[in-house]
């Protein structure tokens, strides 16, 4: 990155901008985005569609901010929530400077990448094609030409890397470092050291999310919502966090409780234990399960949820 400060003691020009994570489902998209902070701002799960909103995860240096825009996976619809996550993706690439595009490349193109593609194949901003889990791909190079393939005629300026998001440090620094380098000259949109857009009860709500997701099976962490509706500390330091787990039929509350109330401990003590680490403070959890019929489908639900 060049240095645009000044040996005369004047003020050194900032430069600073939006740049849009996207890609398919579950290609690694939020764990990119927590290796580029060195900090957790997004959940990760196995499981696709993981992200549900657009977080905005910020890095500064003393001259230049990023803030990273993590969308949700772009995919066919199947109900209110999933035109509402496929919205985020379309609101982000038409407010951002620059594009991250993050493929698989254990696989080749599917119908979804395809998708992708078209979105982005004739916006005119610079575009980073990064093909991740480099270190788990048999034939990175063959996928990576494949996933090019599907930009031809784009005429705006593209790069494409390949790396390991979770585990090739070194190889994330470096493509930071490129995306630092096209900034252009701005104000920075956010306080110095500021990571995140969300507030604190945002984040420790997708935290918990995050557990169930790891959790349930089948269907149900995709009928599943978090919320955080108090948040208070104790002059000791302790954290108390009480949260709502929303499901959209009664018998998924049970499924979520589960017998003698050990799913919802399960979830509540590995949800505790990552604020426990990101907060470096003591934290109780306080957890309670509500349903709010049809959610996902219910344009009020989604808005009361944060969907909006």
């Amino acid at each position: 990155m060049t240095d645009l400060s000044s040996t005369t003691g004047a003020t050194p020009q900032t430069h600073s901008g939006f740049v849009a994570i996207v890609g398919k489902p579950n290609v690694g998209k939020s764990t990119l985005l927590n290796a580029f902070l060195n900090t957790k701002v997004a959940p990760t799960s196995p499981r696709p569609q993981t992200t549900r909103r657009g977080v905005r995860g910020i890095f500064s240096s003393d001259t230049h901010q990023i803030v990273f825009v993590d969308t949700p996976g772009l995919h066919k619809p199947k109900d209110a929530l999933g035109k509402y996550m496929n919205q985020e993706v379309h609101s982000a690439l038409a407010d951002v400077d620059a594009i991250l595009w993050v493929v698989d490349l254990r696989h080749p193109p599917g119908e979804e990448d395809q998708l992708v593609a078209r979105q982005l194949r004739d916006l005119p901003k610079p575009l980073f094609l990064v093909g991740n889990k480099l270190d788990v791909s048999k034939y990175p190079e063959e996928a990576m030409k494949l996933y090019g393939a599907l930009l031809e005629g784009r005429t705006a300026d593209t790069q494409e890397v390949m790396l390991s998001a979770q585990n090739n440090t070194t190889a994330v620094a470096m493509l930071r470092e490129q995306v630092l380098d096209i900034l252009p000259e701005n104000p920075f949109f956010y306080p110095r050291g500021a990571a995140s857009d969300q507030t604190r009860e945002m984040w420790a709500a997708e935290i918990i999310r995050e557990e169930a997701m790891k959790k349930l099976r089948d269907e149900l962490p995709y009928a599943v919502a978090t919320r955080v509706n108090r948040w208070t500390e104790r002059e000791d330091g302790l954290q108390r966090i009480e949260g709502e787990i929303v499901v959209e039929k009664n018998a998924h509350k049970g499924m979520v409780i589960g017998a003698g109330g050990k799913q919802l401990r399960e979830i509540g003590q590995a949800a505790r234990k990552q604020l426990e680490v990101f907060l470096d403070r003591k934290v109780f959890l306080g957890l309670e399960v509500i349903v709010i019929n049809g959610w996902r489908e219910d344009p009020e639900a989604l808005r009361e949820l944060g969907y909006e």
